[in-house]
């Protein structure tokens, strides 16, 4: 395991990264937490630093002195193809120069459609969108680079975010301000299936775990991951805790709708099979491996409704 001296940088200041900081920083480690603009609110034990890390210059500064780095960067929908990998080029050089260990956040696209078979690390990687390509062919990079000796590298995959701070999620921004309000709620697709939602705080526990362990390294883990319910039934407890039943608006087929305007639309549509087959993920891996327990959904609601609450003022 790494020792509490050693410095952990992570790389993106949005709600995974900047969660993770927080977790690194209460398991005593020292953390350096970079974005562009190196702001935002004091946090116990994080340095906050400014650097463009989609830049060799910029990358190379923000890990010096890194022991591990965790790629936490993302960008807008309709960047990703293009800048992410500039921005993973950047960022494993920088890593590798450092001779840090190198924690990825990933997502679940390079899978592909699994016509709602259950995801473990064992599934095939059959992504025909762009995004899920593009997505695998990092994946595949980050894996040669450890198999062939060049650094240490290890991926954490995760599901659909949920917790606070987690805007832009389909389960995020469209959803809790609208259901808080008495507005229209989004459901998108078949809402009847089973989809898996990775709690933010889950999402950073397994990274700072996988940051913590090198014997981890080399593979793909998922992330520790309440099981599966439907989407009607995640709706069901925001229902219970804000009293009244949700007014939803069903999205079929990509359409633009509240916080979902017509670029990101356009981009989401190829991705679009994410609810319309079922989404489960198997977290079995890393829980049993190092004893994470994933939080119960009810639990990931309340936090979030009471994070919606004070965010809008509601409080």
């Amino acid at each position: 395991m790494t020792t509490a001296s050693a410095l952990h940088v992570v790389l993106g200041a949005g709600p995974a990264g900047t969660e993770l900081a927080r977790e690194l920083s209460g398991r005593g480690h020292r953390v350096r937490l970079v974005d562009r603009k190196g702001q935002g609110p004091a946090m116990d034990g994080v340095e906050r630093f400014a650097a463009d890390v989609s830049t060799r210059e910029g990358a190379n500064v923000a890990v010096e002195g890194a022991a591990v780095v965790y790629h936490c960067v993302n960008v807008g929908y309709h960047l990703q193809v293009e800048v992410m990998p500039r921005i993973q080029a950047a960022v494993m050089a920088a890593a590798e120069a450092a001779g840090a260990r190198l924690v990825v956040l990933d997502t679940l696209y390079p899978y592909g459609e699994t016509h709602g078979a259950v995801m473990t690390e064992d599934t095939p990687w059959r992504a025909t969108s762009r995004k899920g390509m593009m997505r695998a062919e990092l994946d595949a990079r980050y894996l040669a680079a450890h198999a062939e000796g060049r650094q240490r590298v290890v991926l954490g995959r995760s599901a659909d975010f949920v917790g606070p701070g987690v805007l832009s999620s389909t389960l995020g921004g469209a959803v809790f301000p609208a259901a808080l309000a008495g507005g229209e709620v989004p459901a998108l697709g078949d809402i009847d299936l089973p989809h898996s939602y990775t709690y933010i705080g889950d999402v950073a526990a397994g990274l700072a775990t996988l940051g913590e362990n090198p014997g981890a390294d080399g593979r793909v883990w998922h992330l520790p991951t309440a099981p599966a319910v439907t989407t009607r039934d995640m709706y069901a407890l925001i229902e219970e805790r804000v009293g009244r039943p949700l007014d939803l608006t069903v999205i079929a087929e990509p359409r633009p709708f509240g916080p979902f305007d017509e670029v990101f639309m356009a981009e989401y549509a190829e991705m679009f099979y994410q609810h319309t087959e079922g989404q489960t993920v198997d977290s079995s891996a890393i829980e049993t491996a190092f004893g994470l327990v994933p939080n119960p959904l009810p639990d990931a609601v309340d936090t979030t409704l009471a994070w919606y609450r004070d965010f809008l003022g509601r409080g």
